[in-house]
C-alpha cells in the first residue's frame, strides 16, 4: 500500500511536468537565460517568498487541537524560512539589480494570484491544504535549483553571492523534503489529504503561470524595474 506522500506525488505528476516543461525553466536548466530574466525571476520570488512566514503563521493559527503535531512542525518551518526574502534582495544586488526598486514594485498578477490562492486556502478552506504549496515550492526547488544555478552562473559570470537563494534551496534541501514526507504520511483525514493534493495541483499551475509571465527575450521589458 502506497504512502500518502507517494499518492501526492502520483496525483500531481501531470501538473508538475507542465511546470517543469515551461520554456524559461528549460532554458534555465541549460543556462540559457539573460541577466534580466534572472533578475525578473528573483523579483517575483521576493514577492511570494516574503509571504511564506505570514502564511505559515496563519496556517498554524487555524489548526485545531487534533493537529498539534503539525503546529510544532510549522514552528520549525518558520524558524527555517524567516528572512529568506532578504537573501533574495541580496542576490538581486549582487547580480547588478536594484533591490530597493524591487521592494517598492508591484508583483506581477500571476504572482499575486498564487499568493492570494494560498491565503484563501488557509483562511476560507482547509489550512492543512497549505502544505500542498510547500510541496510544490520545496520539491521543485530541490529538484531544479542547484542545477539551474550552476548553469546560469557559468553563463552569466555572476558571483556566488548572486545565488544564495537558489543554492540554499537546492540539493542541500533534501533533508527538508524528507521531513515534509514524514509529515504528510502522518495525515489521516481524507479531507486533509485531498486538500493537500488540490492545493498542490493549483499551485503547480499558478507557479507555472508566473514562470510563463517572465521575460522571454532581451526585448521583453515586463520587469525592467529590477534592473539597476
Amino acid at each position: 500500500m502506497s504512502s500518502f506522500f507517494q499518492t501526492l506525488q502520483f496525483s500531481t505528476e501531470k501538473s508538475r511536468q507542465q511546470l517543469i516543461q515551461s520554456v524559461i525553466i528549460q532554458d534555465a536548466l541549460r543556462g540559457e537565460v539573460t541577466r534580466g530574466q534572472y533578475l525578473a525571476f528573483l523579483g517575483q520570488a521576493y514577492h511570494h517568498v516574503r509571504h511564506t512566514v505570514p502564511l505559515l503563521m496563519a496556517c498554524g493559527s487555524r489548526l485545531g487541537p487534533s493537529h498539534e503535531w503539525l503546529k510544532l512542525a510549522i514552528t520549525e518551518y518558520i524558524e527555517e524560512e524567516y528572512g529568506h526574502e532578504q537573501w533574495i534582495l541580496n542576490d538581486i544586488a549582487a547580480a547588478g539589480g536594484n533591490p530597493t526598486a524591487v521592494k517598492a514594485s508591484k508583483p506581477h498578477i500571476t504572482t499575486q494570484a498564487m499568493v492570494a490562492y494560498a491565503y484563501h486556502q488557509v483562511d476560507r478552506k482547509n489550512p492543512v491544504g497549505f502544505f500542498g504549496m510547500v510541496h510544490v515550492l520545496e520539491g521543485t526547488s530541490t529538484a531544479l535549483a542547484t542545477l539551474a544555478a550552476e548553469k546560469i552562473q557559468t553563463n552569466l559570470a555572476l558571483p556566488d553571492s548572486a545565488f544564495s537563494y537558489l543554492t540554499s534551496h537546492g540539493s542541500l534541501d533534501l533533508e527538508h523534503v524528507k521531513f515534509f514526507e514524514t509529515l504528510m504520511n502522518q495525515l489521516t483525514s481524507p479531507e486533509d489529504k485531498q486538500a493537500v493534493i488540490d492545493t498542490a495541483d493549483a499551485v503547480y499551475h499558478l507557479y507555472g503561470e508566473m514562470f510563463r509571465a517572465l521575460p522571454q527575450s532581451n526585448s521583453d521589458a515586463l520587469f525592467d524595474e529590477v534592473a539597476a
